[in-house]
């Protein structure tokens, strides 16, 4: 059961690019985000639709594999855990940020 802590796993489309930053040879990350949706019915029996936004981050072999062949719209499957930090802005904000860091990912196609 251990292999279910901080534990997620989701399948969607890219929202967009791979962002690859090089630190050095064999230190890279990617960032990008993916959309998931879901669909309910209302009280009025209306179907609704909603989209979830969720940022993900890849490091170095992955990242790679990432920048060379997802684009905007891929489909794709990932597994990760969830990590949250936060940051102070340029203006003296703090912000807090929650991800996905990736362990694995799946090409599924394009949209």
């Amino acid at each position: 059961m251990s292999n279910l802590r901080n534990s997620v796993r989701l399948i969607g489309f890219l929202g967009n690019a791979p962002e690859v930053k090089e630190f050095s040879k064999t230190k890279k990350v990617a960032r990008m985000s993916i959309a998931t949706n879901d669909s309910y019915k209302n009280e009025k029996g209306e179907k609704v639709e909603e989209t979830q936004w969720h940022n993900l981050v890849l490091w170095d072999k992955q990242a790679e594999i990432a920048a060379k062949y997802l684009i905007k719209g891929s489909e794709v499957a990932v597994e990760g855990k969830l990590v949250s930090r936060s940051y102070t802005d340029k203006d003296g904000i703090k912000r807090y940020v929650t991800e996905i860091v990736v362990a694995e990912f799946v090409m599924l196609g394009k949209k």
